[in-house]
């Protein structure tokens, strides 16, 4: 059985995924002029990778507060685990309200247009710099500083 502090590192590539290929969905979309919101066929598929991407980040984060408490509860303690907190719930946070903004135009069959049509893979990217950056700091945890990773005989 997978140890609950080994749950994170196996969930964080599903929300890293689902929004780099929301943000880049939606771009090439709109660059051949396809409608991203609404109900078309791509604004289906991309309001369903906005909510896989929502859905993916909260459980994320849950299972990562979990693997630090299990860290800090061993002792560890590092002001890079703290910056990486800070971003994951960032990161949930802003995942989960896209993706009730991308469901409410879904709804009510909304179809964004002009300005307002191309800032949503603008924003998109904005959230896909926002999640590589939470990654790195996480990357930093595993492998800089060794957080809940067993080390090898030797």
């Amino acid at each position: 059985m997978i140890s609950l502090q080994h749950v994170h590192p196996v969930l964080v590539h599903f929300p890293i995924v689902f929004f780099l290929t929301l943000a880049a969905f939606d771009m090439v979309a709109a660059l051949r002029g396809k409608a991203v919101t609404g109900r078309s066929s791509a604004a289906n598929a991309s309001t369903g990778l906005a909510l896989l991407a929502g859905l993916s980040a909260i459980i994320t984060y849950f299972f990562g507060d979990l693997a630090l408490t299990i860290a800090e509860n061993g002792g560890f303690s590092s002001e890079i685990a703290e910056i990486h907190e800070s971003l994951g719930m960032a990161t949930a946070t802003a995942f989960v309200i896209w993706a009730a903004v991308r469901a409410f135009l879904w709804w009510r069959d909304i179809r964004l247009s002009g300005r307002l049509a191309a800032a949503v893979p603008a924003l998109e990217f904005l959230g896909a710099a926002l999640v590589m950056t939470t990654a790195y700091y996480g990357g930093q945890l595993v492998y800089e500083l060794g957080v809940n990773v067993a080390h090898a005989a030797g």
